[in-house]
């Protein structure tokens, strides 16, 4: 399998959280050609736990996008409204532990570079989704799960593996939906990774520390129009309200118990100058290195909302559109993956456990829920130089990564499952 090749393909298709019907197309048709049971759809994603679903018709345009582009219309049919999971399970020819590798699928809403010095642009392999692209590396990480897949598709080996490939973690949106399907429930050791991640190319991490706990939530502001300059007082301004939520938001203290973050990205309302807005949108999240300081941030959060609305004589709703919490590596699968990646060309670097930048990772809740049943788990950054930024339009990653990853995982992977 040309994993490069399958990573140019799918950074020429960037599809955005839940709408990757193409990608996950391709992984179904991939994963069961190998002899992978496959699991999909409704059957890999509990539907009331996603968070941050699109619109319907987002998900409908991108769903005959896919097709024009070459889904196969009968596993996409599986996964309209947004489930674009997929399960690949392979049992060994013994028994055996099972071992869990988790790879993203989804692009960011970014309108990747048109100049020439862009090498996916020089290249040929440029979005030809305007304002998608991938932009983080997702893209190489579904290469290399399927690198993976074809590696371990002899079986050779006891116990079993499952490769999960989930959609949207950009927002932290994706995994705790296939957690709550019960996937991790039987796994004893999982393995999570990303490229990048400003590591030069030929180092590796065996675990991350630093990743920070996060509520993104959106508030929706209803209020009552009225004629701003004949009777304004007849209105209830819900922009207004909104606004006094965002100020107030700002002015938290921070936490003499955890460091923490919190910010309004975005906020909009109204439909003309001479009209109060009966409506307002608020997109917002909180940051912390502690789960509990962050409920807390959140508790905050959700008062200042409610009764600024309350000020103005709104009404208020609030959802969570995404979440994460700490990851904690075990020690023990740091280790593996060190003593392993040392039999690999192109690794020459090797640290243990490296702080992150204070990011946040969907990732979190499936290590912690195999970490609650008594197994191991490690998030680990594989080096891939990158000339500019994660979510930046120029970023693009060094190709020569991806064989000496899906050897790693490989590798992983039967040191887990000796025969």
């Amino acid at each position: 399998m040309d994993v490069v090749s399958l990573r140019r393909d799918f950074h020429k298709h960037p599809e955005v959280g839940f709408t990757e019907f193409r990608t996950a197309s391709k992984v179904v048709e991939i994963l069961s050609s190998l002899g992978y049971e496959v699991i999909y759809g409704q059957d890999a994603m509990d539907g009331d736990s996603r968070r941050g679903l699109p619109s319907e018709e987002q998900l409908n345009e991108a769903f005959e996008r896919a097709l024009r582009d070459g889904a196969n219309p009968e596993i996409i049919e599986k996964m309209k409204d947004g489930y674009t999971a997929v399960i690949g399970i392979l049992k060994g020819k013994k028994t055996g532990p099972t071992v869990a590798f988790r790879f993203d699928m989804d692009a960011l809403p970014i309108r990747e570079s048109t100049d020439d010095d862009h090498f996916p642009k020089a290249a040929g392999f440029r979005s030809i989704y305007e304002g998608n692209m991938h932009a983080c590396a997702h893209d190489a990480h579904t290469a290399i799960g399927l690198g993976l897949a074809e590696r371990l598709a002899d079986r050779n080996f006891s116990g079993t593996v499952k490769l999960i490939f989930q959609p949207a973690e950009e927002g932290v949106r994706g995994a705790y939906a296939i957690v709550q399907k019960g996937f991790l429930d039987d796994v004893d050791f999982i393995f999570c990774q990303h490229l990048g991640a400003n590591v030069p190319l030929g180092e590796i991490h065996g675990g991350t520390s630093g990743f920070l706990a996060s509520t993104k939530l959106a508030a929706h502001f209803y209020g009552v129009s009225s004629h701003a300059g004949a009777s304004p007082e007849k209105g209830r301004n819900a922009l207004l309200g909104a606004s006094t939520a965002l100020l107030n938001i700002h002015a938290l203290p921070r936490f003499s118990s955890g460091a923490t973050r919190v910010n309004v990205g975005v906020l909009e309302g109204g439909t003309a100058a001479n009209i109060i807005p009966s409506y307002a949108k608020m997109v917002l999240e909180t940051r912390s290195v502690s789960e509990e300081v962050n409920a807390e941030l959140e508790r905050r959060v959700r008062d200042i909302i409610a009764h600024s609305a309350a000020m103005h004589g709104l009404q208020h709703e609030i959802e969570v559109i995404g979440a994460a919490i700490p990851i904690f590596c075990d020690q023990e699968l740091v280790t593996i993956v060190l003593e392993e990646a040392k039999k690999v060309e192109g690794f020459s670097s090797f640290k243990e456990i490296e702080s992150t930048s204070m990011g946040s990772e969907d990732a979190s809740f499936m290590i912690r829920r195999v970490q609650e049943r008594g197994g191991k788990g490690t998030y680990m950054i594989i080096g891939a130089d990158h000339p500019a930024p994660h979510h930046h339009p120029k970023f693009d990653i060094r190709e020569e990564v991806l064989p000496h990853s899906v050897e790693l995982l490989d590798r992983i992977a039967r040191r887990i499952l000796k025969k």
